[in-house]
């Protein structure tokens, strides 16, 4: 029988690794049981997950009545609002969902946007560089991590430079932990998106910009096999601001802590040029995957996966992505961090599955990458005396089997 699981529990959020371990050593899947008295099943082999995620017997569809009914309030109508985007869906509504996203993220489209990435990237290590001429000390991801994806997002969303500071102290809020901010700070900025996002969807129907999102509301409204309604559309807002910065922040704070604590791979990088640092980022995307696991789902039908891994009709399974992409049975020597292996043609290993695998493959992929690979040179450009500030095996990471990165970034 597994051991059981608590994901609020900061030693295991820190490093999940070992877990994951001793779990995939009894199979590919495994169900386990939770702090909260439930069981899920854990898929943690890289073959295995990649079926998973490819398989329809697998439904992103919530249960019916799942989760615990909540007091109407503002802020919990906006947090409803997220019920409804793609990710929680199955063909058809999926197919048309993704077919309408998916034509305004175009490659040309997302690529354009590195003039502007590069822009910002500069404008946020401008006052990094400044305390670092006065010997201040700061933290990585309130000053640079977290703020580029949400700035970002903004030129995505097409928020004007006037909104973005609110955007990017709402976002702060409702990504943090309640008890870390005053009474009601959380509701009243889930409150405040909810308002901005009717409105920004309003202003860009009467007047779409050059933006991701204008193309989204104007070719969507277009689109002959029904385009997206306003509910749709503001639960697309808030996909593409939360899903977007929270990727993008974890990659970033990731690469950034393991090219401090790893000075060979980081004196590499720096002389390596462009094509190191895009492995840099893939192997951070391995390594330490910025999405743990997938969004639930629940099986429609009894799955036998193979291993002993029999699932029944109707359970709750996750798909581990973190574990997936340290199967040593698809990646040798999975717990090293050796970008070196995405540019040896001979030893390029299995493509990973940090952005999932199948139908619900995430979307902003190629955003993220492009913010990465844009940012991370420049970082350690502009400081070249960047030093950890505090202990690695201290940092405190966010709870949880969603999201995986470490919420401070001491440096000196």
């Amino acid at each position: 029988m597994p051991e059981l699981l608590n994901p609020a529990d900061p030693g295991f959020a820190r490093d999940p690794y070992p877990y994951y371990a001793r779990l995939r050593s009894q199979g590919p899947a495994a169900r386990v049981p939770l702090a909260n008295g439930t069981h899920a099943w854990l898929v943690t082999g890289y073959e295995q997950a990649r079926a998973v995620l490819a398989d329809p017997r697998f439904s992103n569809v919530p249960a019916a009545g799942a989760g615990r009914p909540k007091p109407d309030s503002p802020a919990q109508r906006a947090r409803g609002c997220l019920a409804r985007h793609m990710l929680n869906s199955d063909a058809p509504d999926h197919v048309r969902l993704r077919r309408l996203t998916t034509a305004a993220f175009t490659p040309r489209r997302v690529d354009a946007l590195r003039p502007r990435i590069e822009r910002l990237t500069d404008e946020l290590l401008a006052p990094l560089v400044s305390r670092a001429a006065a010997g201040e000390p700061a933290d990585l991801v309130d000053a640079f991590a977290f703020p580029l994806p949400v700035l970002v997002i903004g030129e995505v969303l097409g928020v004007p430079e006037a909104d973005r500071a609110d955007l990017r102290e709402w976002t702060y809020r409702v990504g943090s932990p309640t008890d870390a901010l005053e009474r009601g700070a959380v509701d009243e900025a889930w409150t405040r998106l909810h308002a901005y996002f009717t409105a920004l969807i309003a202003h860009k129907r009467r007047e779409p910009g050059e933006d991701l999102f204008s193309a989204l509301v104007h070719d969507a409204g277009e689109a002959t096999e029904g385009g997206l309604d306003d509910g749709e559309l503001l639960a697309m807002a808030f996909l593409l601001l939360f899903a977007g910065y929270e990727t993008t922040m974890n990659l970033l704070a990731s690469a950034a802590l393991l090219l401090l604590t790893h000075p060979d791979e980081l004196a590499a990088a720096r002389q390596g040029g462009e094509r190191h640092w895009e492995a840099v980022v893939e192997e951070t995307l391995r390594h330490a995957s910025p999405l743990e696991g997938t969004t639930w789902r629940r099986t429609t039908e009894r799955v036998d996966l193979g291993g002993g891994a029999v699932i029944p009709a109707e359970d709750s399974v996750l798909v581990v992505l973190a574990a997936a992409n340290r199967d040593p049975g698809r990646f040798p020597s999975p717990d090293a961090f050796r970008p070196a292996r995405y540019l040896a043609d001979t030893e390029r290993p299995a493509p990973h599955l940090a952005f999932g695998h199948g139908p619900h493959f995430c979307l902003g992929s190629r955003l993220a990458r492009l913010e990465a690979a844009v940012a991370l040179p420049r970082l350690f450009a502009a400081l070249p005396a960047l030093r950890l500030a505090a202990d690695p095996a201290t940092l405190p990471y966010r709870p949880g089997l969603l999201v995986r990165g470490p919420r401070r970034l001491p440096v000196r």
